[in-house]
């Protein structure tokens, strides 16, 4: 496994502090949110991208994905998704990034199933992939794993396990890993207080199965990207993500195949 830092663990913090922190805690790579307050959108100019790209690989890092806020079952029309869909996919190219994190942001699969076949083409010639979180509807495995099924589309669309969502919601990880085990590309790790109050805490102190789910991953052979989201953006009052990225690193260590 290789260890990344969500920048939504960074609220007010430009690139450059932002890759001063990963370089500083031993990180491979960054999850790049964007956003206009990070300064890292679809909004950019070929110039703009070419001093992130540079900016990140100078440090020798690499941006493990970007993290978007696409609702590929969004209701409504298909038009103005799959166009920001495909406007974050061209900024992943030109990053660098090998993709992007979207939500359901819906319950319908038949709906985000079409728009990811509708991207399939683009992704599949720009070298990138759009990765589906579980989350807020579809926040199980099995729920997500429906969706990536009809879609078909494995190798430009694949699963980003949030290891906080599918338990909360109840759905063990042995459940989770086998649903989405076909089309697993991506791991968030985090901690939190309970399935009822996801306030994050430092590794280990919360109820998170982080263990378990460290365990079934290293058994699969898992050796992609995990990435710390440290969300400090949503909860300004819990500590620097920087107090938090060692015991995300020593889980890193523990469960690597």
């Amino acid at each position: 496994m290789r260890l990344a830092v969500s920048t939504l663990g960074m609220p007010g913090a430009g690139l450059d502090e932002a890759i001063e922190a990963a370089v500083r805690h031993h990180c491979q790579g960054l999850e790049l949110r964007l956003h206009p307050d990070t300064g890292v959108h679809a909004g950019l100019d070929c110039d703009q991208r070419l001093s992130v790209r540079r900016r990140v690989e100078r440090a020798g890092l690499e941006i493990a994905a970007l993290a978007g806020y696409v609702g590929v079952c969004r209701p409504g029309d298909d038009e103005p998704v799959v166009e920001a869909l495909l406007a974050d996919l061209a900024l992943a190219a030109d990053l660098g990034a090998p993709g992007v994190r979207v939500f359901p942001r819906g319950g319908d699969p038949a709906v985000g199933a079409g728009r990811l076949k509708a991207v399939s083409g683009t992704a599949a010639d720009l070298g990138v992939r759009v990765l589906v979180e579980t989350h807020d509807q579809m926040a199980t495995g099995a729920a997500l794993a429906e969706l990536l099924a009809q879609a078909g589309t494995p190798e430009t669309a694949g699963a980003m396990w949030d290891l906080l969502h599918p338990w909360r919601h109840g759905e063990a990880p042995a459940d989770t890993l086998a649903a989405l085990a076909p089309y697993l590309a991506y791991v968030q790790v985090k901690d939190a207080v309970s399935a009822e109050d996801t306030t994050p805490v430092p590794m280990w102190s919360g109820s998170v199965p982080l263990d378990e789910a460290g365990e079934l991953l290293r058994a699969a052979g898992y050796d992609g990207w995990v990435s710390l989201e440290w969300e400090r953006t949503w909860y300004p009052q819990v500590a620097p993500v920087e107090e938090i990225l060692p015991g995300a690193a020593e889980w890193v260590r523990r469960f690597s195949a």
